[in-house]
């Protein structure tokens, strides 16, 4: 029997260890503790009892069918990510990956995102994405939609060349935004090869491909009903722009997805969006994926 005493408020107890303590699931169901290198016993006997933290799995039959911890994105969580099995989805992120040319697990985003795409399907209106860069995103809801099929447009925004400065606020670049752009294109991330995007976006028709700054290319958006919208620019004053030029319309039931909303490193953009949220009486979904989300009412 293992034992150790602690200390809770001003009262000393003593904490024995349960006689079916599975030190292998307390480190599965307990990432953090699994990523410190601690030893789980001392771990459960210091800490984890009093955070009554789990230490043996349950039954196999309430254990979802991919029974391991989600790690990625900046996301840590236990919960139930079976999507990540099914093969509508894995058909979908392939056609992301193949339009990035990478991985860059982007799983529950990505989710999040196709959810939003196939919600918005059951609703009048177009479809519009501002920050495309190589179209990860696009991509995959265009092979999920069967794109060509349902006879809607997606509008597809981007300088194709990264952050255009004059569309950066100030407080965005004393926080380091421009140099983190520059570095975003000198690595390749974002592509300045127009040429590679319309080559992944050639498989469909129903498309627009519009190139250059927001808020300076919006009145190329011709639909007068949207359905979808996504943003995607890195930076405040575009994403502002681009939701107040719009708003009006976004159908009823129409979805609007917000990548950076509360993606860390991404403050001012949060900022940004609350200030249109309060203005307009329009509440925003902060999401444990980064993303914020918005309904239409």
């Amino acid at each position: 029997m293992q034992t150790a005493r602690t200390m809770s408020g001003n009262v000393m107890s003593q904490v024995t260890l349960p006689d079916d303590f599975n030190a292998d699931d307390y480190l599965s169901l307990n990432p953090d503790v699994r990523s410190a290198g601690v030893d789980p016993i001392e771990h459960y006997l210091k800490y984890g009892y009093a955070e009554k933290r789990a230490y043996r799995k349950i039954s196999s039959i309430l254990r979802p069918k991919i029974d391991e911890s989600y790690e990625f994105d900046g996301l840590v969580s236990t919960h139930n990510h079976d999507f990540m099995g099914d093969a509508r989805f894995k058909s979908a992120y392939a056609r992301g990956m193949q339009a990035a040319g990478a991985d860059y697990q982007w799983y529950w985003r990505i989710h999040i995102g196709l959810w939003a795409a196939r919600s918005a399907s059951r609703v009048r209106g177009d479809f519009v994405e501002c920050g495309v860069n190589r179209g990860f995103l696009s991509s995959a809801i265009m092979k999920d939609l069967n794109w060509d099929a349902n006879g809607r447009t997606f509008y597809l925004l981007d300088t194709f060349q990264g952050l255009d400065e004059r569309y950066v606020s100030e407080r965005e670049k004393e926080g380091g935004v421009l140099e983190k752009n520059r570095n975003e294109l000198n690595t390749g991330f974002y592509t300045d090869v127009l040429s590679i995007v319309e080559g992944n976006f050639s498989e469909w028709s129903n498309k627009r491909i519009i190139v250059g700054s927001i808020p300076e290319t919006l009145a190329e958006i011709r639909s007068t009903e949207i359905a979808f919208l996504h943003l995607d620019l890195n930076c405040s004053p575009p994403e502002v722009a681009a939701i107040e030029c719009m708003w009006e319309r976004i159908s009823v039931g129409g979805i609007v997805l917000l990548d950076d909303y509360a993606y860390y490193g991404y403050q001012p953009q949060k900022e940004g969006m609350d200030d249109w949220s309060a203005r307009n009486n329009v509440p925003v979904a902060s999401l444990p994926t980064g993303q914020g989300l918005i309904i239409k009412a």
